[in-house]
């Protein structure tokens, strides 16, 4: 079947099965390897991206549900004010080791402080819990998202 599909503000049509996962979509037929493949169970969240502003896991939604609704990934998210200050803080802090999850872990937290200017441990570690670092950098993911939402960066 043929699907469209709005990746980053650019519409694509794409001739798939109904049930294809979204993130093999982006990744093997769009070529937009930031996000990745985890564990394909939407438990890590290193397939997280965008719908309609929200977090969603690419891994289990279907292209069905994703045809209609606009898709960001971490390709795009530099491009808005939110991500460009998310990424940024990201390197102050030197977030990344690995860098595996990092995609997941920017995207989740952009859409955190596109819903809540300035979180508290608590919100930030609510909106967090469900993606993973192997390497365990949850102090500086912390810090990082807390200096993306203070008003002097």
């Amino acid at each position: 079947m043929d699907f469209e599909l709005k990746i980053n503000g650019v519409t694509h049509s794409v001739a798939v099965q109904p049930d294809m996962p979204l993130l093999w979509i982006l990744r093997d037929i769009l070529g937009l390897t930031g996000t990745k493949y985890g564990c394909g169970v939407a438990q890590c969240g290193a397939c997280t991206v965008h719908m309609d502003g929200n977090p969603v896991r690419s891994c289990l939604l279907t292209v069905t549900d994703a045809a209609g609704h606009d898709i960001t990934t971490i390709e795009a998210i530099e491009h808005t004010e939110i991500g460009s200050k998310v990424q940024q803080a990201w390197l102050d802090e030197e977030v990344i080791q690995c860098g595996y999850c990092q995609s997941g872990q920017i995207m989740a937290a952009t859409a955190l402080l596109q819903k809540i200017a300035h979180p508290t441990d608590k919100e930030i570690d609510n909106a967090m819990a469900g993606n993973i670092c192997r390497c365990g950098t949850y102090v500086r993911i912390r810090k990082a998202i807390h200096r993306a939402s203070s008003h002097d960066n």
